[in-house]
């Protein structure tokens, strides 16, 4: 009896004990398990990067699509994001968004309050504010010779583009968008450093199928002398495209925020040309362009200066029509020549003292038509690219990517604006002493030139390891390879 009274009390003393431990152990795992505190998109950030190692200084951040809009948090939630990505040389941006006005105006406001505290620069992404002209009126269309109204749908069915002249009704309603958040910054005492928007399908635009709408409106008919003529033509849209910019988006924020840096993507000085074309974009036979190879870079308008902007935005981008443009058997080539080109473009033709800030992505973008096989951009010759970039002009990037890539994306690009931080004084106050792209695969020597001395990189495509000579302030250089790093050489 004794016995099976001690074989019952183990049956049921064991299960306790082992659902106790159980238990415990569940409790241990999800102790260790970590606490995620911010948005995913947030998180992948400070996951991908680390802090930097050399003073950021003067310099601007790196600013991150993913960067952005970190939703309702308390003061010391905000003031501890901003301090983690600013160690890492990140900005943090938010955004003014008239269709949830009250909560996105409380989030910018607290963010750059934090901001002004830690004596960062305050960053706005005003995008919204400046959708939609075409927002789909009637009023906006195009009209035919029998009074009926029609939309150009080349840009895209969810796109409806009408007429250039049709939208001055328009413009209180752009007007009223933007200064509900200027006013209620100013009234709050807070002051904005960067603001930037995506303005781009929307507003008078001449390429696609533009012209030909425009030939059959009545309107613009009346409103263009000369329309037969493309350049003209262009240049009339671009003239009224840059007016809606500088007068209800640019002037305002700098007439509010005098420091302010305001820009818009896509708008940057240039040689008359633009080298790529962005996803919803296509050449029109007969429109003026530059032949290279099966490349048709468009004669562009600048449109830079008359938009009142005070920073530069180049687009720097693996677009997928890149890859067939060209011939070379290195396929790096095809990606790294083109983007070269466009941050070139930018570099020579911007006046010192104004910001570039370039759009870059690594991904490729757009499927091919025809579906052949693309050939993904490598990682070390992307990273080559950036650096060419830096010593040629640009002053910091601002990635756009996918959710799916961005971790690998952020990584790539921080790990180059962080290690070049080192050179700060360079790229503060070196002048660029090259902006010329070789036709063929070889090397490429980008360099600043700084009190004597210039900072240099040279990356070769193919398997030269032979000097090569570059001038430089009147003295013939022998440049060595030195993969993967940058040199300074002395020119005493």
């Amino acid at each position: 009896m004794g016995k099976k009274l001690k074989i019952n009390a183990y049956k049921l003393v064991v299960p306790w004990v082992m659902a106790a431990l159980a238990g415990n152990m569940d409790g241990l795992c999800k102790a260790e398990e970590p606490v995620v505190k911010w948005p995913s998109h947030i998180q992948v950030v400070l996951d991908a990067t680390k802090p930097l190692k050399f003073d950021r200084g003067e310099r601007l951040p790196l600013y991150l699509w993913q960067a952005m809009d970190p939703g309702s948090l308390d003061d010391q939630a905000t003031e501890e994001l901003v301090k983690e990505l600013d160690e890492r040389g990140i900005g943090l941006i938010s955004s003014w968004n008239p269709k949830n006005r009250e909560e996105s105006l409380a989030q910018s406001i607290m963010i750059a309050k934090v901001q002004e505290k830690l004596s960062l620069r305050v960053n706005v992404n005003a995008t919204k504010c400046l959708y939609s002209f075409f927002d789909g009126d009637e009023e906006t269309a195009h009209i035919d010779d029998e009074g009926m109204r029609f939309w150009d749908e080349s840009f895209g069915k969810q796109h409806e583009m009408g007429c250039p002249f049709a939208l001055d009704f328009r413009r209180p309603y752009i007007q009223e968008q933007l200064e509900y958040f200027v006013k209620a910054f100013k009234e709050a005492g807070l002051d904005v450093g960067f603001v930037f928007a995506d303005w781009e399908i929307d507003g008078p635009i001449e390429f696609n199928e533009a012209h030909a709408a425009s030939k059959r409106c009545r309107r613009c008919r009346e409103n263009i002398s000369n329309l037969d003529d493309f350049a003209e033509f262009q240049k009339v849209l671009r003239k009224l495209r840059c007016q809606l910019q500088r007068e209800l988006y640019a002037e305002p924020i700098k007439f509010n925020f005098p420091k302010a840096l305001v820009g818009n993507y896509g708008v940057y000085p240039h040689s008359g040309y633009r080298c790529w074309y962005d996803y919803y974009e296509y050449y029109v036979d007969g429109q003026p362009c530059q032949v290279d190879e099966r490349a048709k870079y468009r004669k562009w308008y600048h449109e830079f200066p008359e938009s009142g902007y005070t920073f530069a935005m180049p687009v720097v981008y693996t677009w997928g029509r890149i890859f067939d443009w060209y011939d070379y058997t290195d396929t790096d080539y095809r990606w790294f020549y083109n983007m070269l080109l466009v941050a070139s473009n930018a570099g020579q033709h911007t006046e010192p003292g104004v910001p570039i800030v370039s759009f870059v992505h690594w991904h490729t973008i757009e499927s091919k038509p025809s579906g052949a096989e693309v050939k993904q951009f490598s990682e070390d010759k992307f990273q080559e690219l950036l650096w060419h970039m830096l010593l040629r002009g640009t002053d910091t990037f601002f990635l756009w990517c996918r959710k799916q890539e961005a971790a690998k994306e952020i990584q790539l690009v921080h790990q180059v604006y962080a290690e070049a931080l080192q050179y700060g004084e360079f790229l503060s106050k070196g002048e660029p002493i090259n902006f010329s792209v070789p036709k063929q695969p070889g090397t490429v020597i980008s360099g600043l030139k700084l009190a004597g001395r210039v900072l240099l990189r040279r990356t070769d495509f193919g398997e030269s390891r032979e000097p090569v000579g570059i001038g430089i302030a009147n003295r013939r250089l022998k440049i060595w390879p030195a993969p993967r790093q940058c040199q300074i050489v002395s020119l005493r």
